[in-house]
């Protein structure tokens, strides 16, 4: 169907609906909308392909609003979720354009809240109901008559539940459901097993689909840089001093990364704050609403944790850690570029993951250009522009207004205004002097990883008298203690050797295990603290490459 004239008056729509679109500035439908709209208002039931950015919620919103009746009181329309974030900004939109409907009720039901709120609401006649499908499932074990009125239900982002392992929770909601309702699945990618629930419970839907992914990230200035994992945090540092940013988000693919970034940008006076699957909603809630209205500057990041993020302000964002796939590097991208805004993502890539980077071109159809770290005179550079910035507007006036108080000081103190003036700036930077030795000293300057395999490189230091052995470990994450084995690279030891023995014999969580770390002659690994003299008992008897592990931790004295 192509795009017509007549904007969403020519679509069919409720005219309250038309009235609360006029009222929010909204004019032209976009292609989602266009496509999706006529079809969910026959009565079909759909699937719609769409990535994030689209306007895919108004496409359901506006034609199921359109269909209720808010006479009834009763749960008429079911919203699936995969997140908290993301039913609650559907929620939202709901609230938005029914502000003409009088007597329409929208409740969002999500775990980490009181359920008994929640199903008060459904009770007293909710008409729509924004739901995360765990905590659906739970009031359903209380009143399984819950559903048993709806008309209309919405899987948005169906991949992403399945993704995070709802497949059981759906059959028992959809059984819970009356067989003759619509049923409307969006999904920003289409596999095998968002078929199979298409096939099981659709009825002959009609499949729309916006093709071009690049459309999500046309406005956004894409780049890469090579790097190797253990420099990662050293470089968002570097980045931040000479990057032009609102607001940012960060992400990375643990709870603890998050945890470990966020401090690590707090020691730098950054105004950041951590978001993963372990902070209370409340908590959550009052860290997105930080961002908006600048409390925060940086968002460090889960993917799960991040979803339904929609913050005007955000100019960029860090890919520190490689997504799992490439339908996540666009869902993280789009959190910028919002609104017709341009924005910037930067992709850190390990030598491991070039491949990963090669997918991710190729399926959003863009280069994604390599960029290299700032050397120590553009962070010098970048550090002198901000002080000139700041600085600089206050020029003008200050001679009429403190050009007196100048005379005064100088003549007091006996020096020349010179003396004076780098007197205060010394105080303005907190004594910091505005110097290359600075930078190296604050920031060592990380090297690239574009030339030489790092391998090659460390035996070359080692010919030039810097032998691994002697290098300092990095320093440990809270919560961790470094742990050594004899066995090193010559003993045909490598990263991914060891970290396959522990987690197969030591039963430990991908995300629990540090910084593994393999010299010449030994290698370190990094293990929670908790509970490790009963990890080291359970990997006494482990073999690697042929020869006993013999795990001990590592005394740093």
């Amino acid at each position: 169907m192509t795009q017509e004239t007549g904007g969403f008056a020519a679509l069919g729509l409720h005219a309250n609906i038309l009235s609360a679109l006029t009222a929010v500035g909204y004019e032209e439908p976009s292609p989602i909308q266009y496509q999706a709209i006529p079809v969910i208002l026959s009565g079909q039931d759909m699937i719609g392909q769409a990535q994030t950015g689209t306007g895919k919620t108004a496409a359901f919103a506006l034609p199921i609003l359109s269909k209720i009746d808010p006479a009834k009181r009763e749960p008429q329309a079911l919203i699936l979720a995969p997140t908290r974030e993301l039913a609650l900004q559907v929620a939202t939109a709901f609230e938005t354009y029914s502000k003409q409907m009088p007597g329409l009720n929208v409740v969002a039901v999500y775990g980490g809240a009181p359920m008994g709120p929640q199903l008060k609401a459904i009770r007293q006649g909710a008409q729509v109901i924004v739901a995360t499908p765990g905590r659906l499932v739970d009031h359903l074990r209380r009143d399984e008559k819950v559903l048993s009125t709806i008309q209309y239900l919405v899987l948005d982002e169906a991949d992403e539940m399945l993704k995070l392992g709802f497949m059981d929770d759906l059959e028992v909601i959809f059984e819970a459901m009356p067989k003759s309702r619509q049923s409307v699945l969006f999904s920003a990618t289409l596999p095998h097993s968002i078929r199979a629930i298409a096939e099981k419970h659709l009825r002959e839907p009609q499949h729309i689909k916006i093709a071009a992914k690049t459309q999500t990230v046309s406005r956004i200035e894409q780049a890469h840089l090579m790097i190797h994992a253990d420099q990662k945090t050293n470089a968002v540092l570097r980045l931040l001093e000479v990057e032009e940013f609102d607001a940012l988000i960060a992400f990375v693919r643990t709870k603890q990364a998050t945890l470990d970034l966020a401090s690590a940008l707090e020691a730098k006076g950054y105004k950041a704050a951590a978001l993963n699957g372990d902070i209370a909603q409340n908590q959550r809630e009052r860290v997105i609403e930080s961002l908006k209205d600048g409390r925060l500057d940086i968002v460090v990041a889960t993917d799960v944790a991040a979803r339904g993020i929609d913050v005007p302000r955000i100019t960029h964002v860090f890919n520190v850690d490689m997504p799992y796939d490439p339908e996540s590097y666009v869902h993280r991208i789009g959190r910028t570029g919002r609104a017709g805004r341009d924005g910037r993502a930067l992709l850190l890539v390990t030598p491991r993951e070039r491949r990963m980077l090669q997918v991710i071109e190729r399926v959003t159809g863009q280069k994604v250009g390599e960029v290299k770290l700032p050397n120590a005179q553009q962070v010098l550079d970048a550090r002198i522009k901000k002080l000139t910035n700041g600085l600089a507007p206050l020029v003008a006036e200050a001679e009429a207004s403190h050009g007196e108080l100048l005379d005064r000081l100088t003549a007091d103190i006996g020096c020349s205004p010179r003396a004076l003036a780098a007197a205060l700036l010394k105080k303005v930077t907190n004594g910091q002097s505005l110097d290359l030795a600075t930078v190296e000293r604050d920031q060592p300057l990380v090297p690239g990883v574009s030339g030489a395999p790092r391998e090659r490189r460390e035996r070359d230091g080692e010919r030039s008298g810097e032998p691994r052995e002697r290098r300092a470990p990095m320093p440990l994450g809270e919560g961790r203690a470094r742990c050594r084995t004899a066995l090193g690279a010559r003993d045909g030891m490598a990263a991914k050797n060891l970290l396959g023995a522990i987690l197969n014999e030591g039963g430990l969580a991908r995300e629990a295990i540090g910084r593994i770390q393999i010299r010449e002659s030994f290698s370190l690994v990094e293990l929670p603290e908790d509970g490790l003299e009963r990890l080291l008992t359970k990997l006494k008897d482990t073999r690697v490459a042929g020869k006993p592990l013999k795990l001990r931790r590592y005394r740093e004295d």
